[in-house]
């Protein structure tokens, strides 16, 4: 492991045992501090703690806001909800992967700039389909209209 994780990871422990946080507030803060939930900071954090890493991943499944891999820069969520899907979700969908040249199960660009998630629903559903990118709502997306959208943030990311 490397001294700067493990330099993180021991501070983090220090705060856990101070403030007697649970095992949601450990993972938010690895994930605060790293970007994602690492495997090997749940390791590390198990065996430190003697608890099982099972306990840890079954906290991380079950909360949608745990990440186990690295994400982009840029979020783009895309409501999977019905009104969302029966107006057109799946062919924005299908768009913002061809544009962001996303590969079968691929989430995240390679360039680390952009991560695709679907979600169930958003509860915006007067303006379906909706996509959000960060935190901006766009709502009545067609596949064109969202990569139009994206040209914004490619352009930031260039600048």
């Amino acid at each position: 492991m490397e001294k700067e994780l493990e330099d993180t990871l021991e501070a983090i422990y220090l705060k856990y045992v101070d403030n007697e946080d649970n095992i949601i507030t450990v993972l938010q803060d690895i994930q605060n501090e790293l970007g994602y939930v690492e495997k090997e900071a749940v390791e590390w954090f198990a065996k430190k703690t003697y608890t099982p890493v099972s306990k840890f991943y079954g906290v991380i499944t079950f909360y949608s806001q745990f990440h186990l891999a690295p994400r982009g820069k840029n979020i783009v969520t895309v409501c999977c909800g019905t009104v969302c899907h029966v107006k057109g979700a799946p062919k924005v969908i299908a768009k913002l992967k061809e544009d962001l040249k996303l590969k079968g199960a691929d989430h995240t660009t390679r360039d680390m700039l952009f991560t695709m998630e679907n979600v169930n629903c958003v509860g915006a559903c007067s303006i379906a389909p909706v996509v959000i990118v960060n935190d901006k709502v766009f709502g009545k997306q067609s596949g064109d209209k969202m990569v139009k959208n994206l040209k914004y943030y490619k352009e930031e990311l260039r600048n």
